[in-house]
């Protein structure tokens, strides 16, 4: 049953690098970057939980853009919900039970960047998050890139991970669509053109992506460069887009073999009745990954979550309740 959030109001916490610039131009030097993270917490007098959710985005997204279903879920399951952004974040003091996390992952929204970019790099940081804040039995919910960083966690360190839920992506190696391709294209354009309007951005993009809806996904990331010159600072991309255009086969790839590793929790994969990412021939193989796994199909393409939020709460709740 969908439980709706009414007026309650949940709490929030967002912890932002204390050197972060609209524009990042340094690169992280260790092996694993802190990521940055809102904290949802379920609303005050509540009973809660001890799991925590952590919520990783996908490719050229961040923790933003999950903000309303975390929120619902932190009332909905009285567990914390962490959304993760990569960067150096202070020591929290509170009770870890009480929240719920979105991050950004490396490379996206407020944390640092780093040259390194493949799941296992991204992996790494999932986990040092996990055990730097002494997370427990943890639910990892990830869409599309951050779908399989939590196959990743959970298939390196199952110790970390109860549970996790994968939205439209599947543990194979896969051509990425040509449109990602195409997005990289079109973002270096624009930083090439110094455009002073979000509107001028727009015109360009949508000579490669009709849909409105996704070029305003991808225009969250453009931001006002600082600027030495007299001229007035131009329109750039925060995402370090020469980086992830190197990355993307490493994006398509999946770097484990279900002879050697599995995760034997319960797993939920989620996809778009009308996407191509998850089709029934991989199927038997997230089976070998996930022996304990469920499918359910959501109407909606590849942005799963925006496209159809009602219906993906449902099958999340459906999913988790039962275990609480």
């Amino acid at each position: 049953m969908l439980v709706h959030c009414g007026s309650t109001r949940s709490f929030m916490r967002t912890v932002r690098p204390l050197s972060v610039l609209s524009v990042r131009t340094y690169s992280s030097t260790t092996t694993t970057v802190p990521l940055a993270y809102t904290l949802h917490e379920p609303p005050k007098g509540t009973v809660t939980v001890a799991s925590p959710m952590v919520v990783m985005h996908g490719l050229f997204g961040s923790k933003q853009n999950n903000r309303s279903i975390s929120k619902m879920f932190a009332k909905d399951l009285k567990r914390p919900v962490y959304a993760v952004v990569r960067y150096a974040y202070p020591a929290l003091s509170m009770q870890r039970e009480k929240f719920n996390m979105l991050l950004d992952l490396r490379n996206h929204g407020d944390s640092p960047h780093h040259q390194k970019h493949n799941y296992i790099a991204i992996a790494e940081d999932v986990e040092h998050f996990i055990q730097e804040h002494g997370l427990k039995d943890v639910t990892l919910l990830g869409h599309s890139m951050g779908a399989k960083t939590a196959m990743a966690v959970s298939l390196r360190r199952p110790d970390l991970v109860r549970d996790i839920i994968a939205v439209d992506n599947a543990p194979v190696e896969a051509m990425l669509g040509s449109s990602f391709g195409q997005y990289v294209q079109a973002m270096r354009r624009i930083e090439d053109a110094n455009l002073q309007k979000q509107s001028e951005a727009d015109l360009i993009l949508k000579e490669y992506e009709p849909e409105m809806p996704i070029r305003q996904f991808l225009l969250t990331n453009l931001v006002r460069s600082t600027s030495d010159s007299a001229s007035a600072p131009s329109l750039k991309f925060r995402i370090p887009v020469k980086i992830l255009a190197r990355a993307l086969d490493d994006m398509a790839g999946f770097p484990f073999h279900p002879d050697k590793t599995r995760f034997e929790k319960p797993a939920l994969f989620i996809r778009g009745t009308k996407s191509h990412y998850v089709p029934d021939e991989v199927i038997p193989l997230i089976g070998k990954f996930f022996p304990y796994f469920r499918l359910r199909d959501v109407e909606a393409g590849h942005w799963v979550i925006s496209e159809n939020p009602g219906k993906f709460r449902e099958v999340v709740l459906e999913f988790l309740q039962p275990q609480e």
